[in-house]
């Protein structure tokens, strides 16, 4: 089974571990009232939104017996946790996927907390918050562009693409030095250059500063 998040434009993050446990809450939303003698009574609205949390860690040293995936795919436990920093700011929602779980659907990160331990140097555990997304429903009434008169129901729709995200060159860059910085993998440097190699030119070496690069 695999827990991933997955953005607009496609990349995926897999967590290397599983939780123990995905705890999802789902709740009903009520409007209370209190009418006169007679006391509080509940109305019932809406669903209210739904939440997934879970905990676990991203460990420094590989271990096959609880690692999702081979070594290589093992991330820095730092740059995993800077990830997940990226998707707690992010204004578009990603895509959460369990296999075999039959979830799939849009989120955005609701919190994110990271926790160190003494005695186990480079792990990185955390608790994270998941809050599902859905699209805005908007009724045209009467008296709006609507044909014959009746309302009608058009979603507002919001563009879960995200823009390239891109870098200025700072004085002691290097594309390798970038790649490690900005995609957790310095052997990553030559995508970076086939995306801006009209910027830089043919030698890939040559990057200067104040150049702004696409890194995806």
């Amino acid at each position: 089974m695999d827990l991933v998040l997955m953005t607009g434009k496609g990349e995926r993050f897999t967590f290397p571990v599983n939780p123990e446990e995905v705890i999802i809450s789902r709740q009903k939303g009520y409007d209370t009232a209190n009418i006169l003698s007679s006391g509080e009574f509940d109305f019932p609205q809406g669903d209210r939104i739904k939440e997934i949390s879970f905990s676990s860690f991203f460990p420094k040293v590989y271990d096959e017996s609880f690692c999702k995936g081979g070594k290589s795919e093992l991330p820095d436990p730092q740059v995993a946790m800077n990830k997940l920093n990226d998707f707690l700011v992010m204004k578009t929602p990603l895509r959460f996927v369990i296999s075999e779980a039959g979830i799939n659907v849009p989120v955005f990160v609701a919190s994110h907390q990271t926790t160190f331990r003494g005695g186990e140097p480079g792990d990185v555990y955390f608790d994270i918050t998941l809050r599902t997304w859905r699209e805005l429903k908007v009724a045209k009434t009467a008296g709006s562009s609507t044909s014959g008169g009746t309302a009608v129901n058009k979603k507002q729709r919001t563009d879960m693409k995200e823009k390239n995200k891109t870098y200025t060159v700072k004085a002691g860059d290097s594309l390798s030095k970038i790649a490690k910085l900005e995609l957790g993998d310095s052997s990553k440097w030559n995508q970076i250059y086939k995306l801006n190699q009209k910027v830089i030119g043919k030698d890939p070496n040559a990057i200067k500063p104040g150049q702004k690069l696409v890194l995806s």
